[in-house]
């Protein structure tokens, strides 16, 4: 199966697209990556849908990724005595350490380290930012507020804490052995939610040890402080557009989602935009015009991947809001002033001959109007370089490796195909010549271009680039 766009699309698996049959309408709709959110999923359950999926993969001879995504530190505040209470502007509101159930003046706050970390003049959200305080004093036991917005509180809601760093780790205990399974099982890529620092990157990625890639989800202001080292921690990163459009004045929303995207585009991280991009399809059949907008946005921005949550979880129409996905991406893409916004994006490449030799592909394939590139990937660095260039033609990544075939199948413009590595030179040209046309990318008499490290098999090398005819049966190269 060739899909006819370059960015992807993550479904997340849930109530309404839970059996075999479910999930792969949603590959044949367009989904090219399953997301499974552990704050809804018990081990049982994935292992069940990491069955189901490489199962659907086996049947249509194509790879698919697995993105696993940990629930992560959520803070919550305690119970209250009614079914819910209102506060108003102006009032004084506590957050406590007793747990007797909560009134108008005051709720129990169970999560010390929060006593520590906030200070005087701090905003605190709760309700997914619904009613908002500003802290007013702080002791070991109480956290003294002032309302600032009012509302209505209910048990057990959301607490967010915009101008603070808490001193707590991002694995929970539950992480942890969410993470360990994930991992052990062969997801491809884990998320760490409400990551602050770079050191929450780097706890992560010392328990996966390798085993799947690391995305951080950006969705607390203290990461964007930090965004480079968190970049340079992480093997992808997500625009969790849900909280962060909470702790951040919402107007920010837009123009830090262009700054995440273009900074991870620089150094070659797939970035997937994700949260309410279609989510009126959870009820409805068709989106309106603003999330077709936002949508698209993410696309002529050069994102990787866009995200579908509840729509494909637990929406009435799953499928539908896939292939609408598709169909906005694809008019996109189609769109003539597309190439011109995707170009003016693209920064120079690294100083290394790997990253000289990608962007040269690039080029000689534009300028001379080649039918694909083909890179050979082991570890899958090559084809992250190929497609950090964003070419006008197509990208063909051949693996001799599964686990990066399926990793690479979040990635921007890559058609990912599993081969046996090439026995010499000959045998390379040969090989993506004749894949390029059984793929349905070249016609005999074309020309492809190919990328390749040598010596052959050999990880994180790529040196070699060669312009190679299409033959019937042969293929010559020069």
């Amino acid at each position: 199966m060739r899909r006819t766009r370059r960015v992807k699309i993550v479904a997340t698996l849930g109530p309404a697209s839970s059996t075999s049959e479910q999930i792969e309408r949603l590959f044949v709709a367009g989904a090219d990556v399953f997301r499974i959110n552990m704050s809804h999923a018990s081990h049982d359950l994935l292992r069940r849908y990491r069955e189901i999926i490489r199962a659907i993969e086996q049947a249509q001879k194509r790879p698919i990724g697995i993105l696993v995504d940990l629930q992560g530190p959520k803070l919550r505040i305690g119970n209250f005595g009614e079914e819910q209470v209102t506060i108003s502007h102006g009032d004084i509101f506590v957050l406590d350490d007793d747990p007797a159930p909560g009134t108008t003046a005051r709720v129990h706050l169970p999560h010390r380290e929060i006593f520590a970390s906030v200070k005087p003049g701090d905003a605190i959200l709760l309700n997914d930012g619904r009613v908002r305080v500003q802290v007013l004093e702080v002791t070991s036991s109480k956290i003294i507020t002032k309302v600032i917005y009012g509302g209505i509180l209910s048990s057990r809601k959301g607490l967010n804490l915009p101008d603070t760093v808490v001193a707590m780790p991002a694995l929970t205990p539950k992480d942890r052995g969410d993470l360990e399974l994930a991992a052990s099982i062969g997801v491809d890529w884990i998320a760490l939610s409400f990551v602050q620092r770079p050191d929450d990157v780097a706890e992560a990625r010392k328990l996966i040890r390798g085993r799947a890639g690391v995305m951080a989800k950006i969705e607390k202001p203290s990461a964007l402080v930090q965004l480079d080292q968190i970049l340079e921690l992480s093997d992808g990163i997500m625009i969790a557009r849900g909280d962060l459009g909470v702790e951040l004045p919402i107007e920010q929303v837009p123009g830090r989602q262009k700054q995440i995207t273009r900074a991870a585009r620089q150094t070659g991280r797939p970035v997937i935009v994700a949260t309410q991009m279609l989510e009126s399809m959870i009820h409805d059949p068709v989106p309106t015009r603003a999330e077709v907008s936002d949508v698209a946005t993410a696309v002529f921005e050069g994102a990787d991947a866009v995200m579908l949550s509840a729509e494909s979880a637990a929406g009435k129409w799953p499928e539908k809001a896939v292939a609408m996905m598709d169909q906005i991406a694809r008019a996109v893409e189609r769109d003539p002033h597309f190439r011109g916004i995707i170009h003016a994006q693209r920064t120079d490449p690294e100083l290394t001959a790997s990253d000289a030799i990608s962007a040269a592909a690039r080029s000689v394939a534009e300028t001379l109007k080649l039918a694909a590139i083909v890179c050979y990937t082991s570890s899958g660095s090559t084809g992250l370089r190929a497609a950090r260039e964003r070419p006008d033609v197509p990208i063909i990544a051949l693996t001799p490796s599964p686990e990066t075939s399926r990793r690479l199948a979040l990635v921007w413009g890559l058609h990912c195909v599993l081969t046996e590595d090439a026995s010499d030179l000959d045998d390379m040209v040969s090989k993506a010549c004749r894949i390029a046309m059984e793929e349905s990318f070249a016609d005999p008499g074309q020309r492809i271009i190919i990328t390749a490290g040598v010596p052959l098999r050999t990880p994180g090398t790529t040196n070699l680039l060669r312009i190679a005819y299409v033959g019937e049966g042969t293929a010559g190269a020069r």
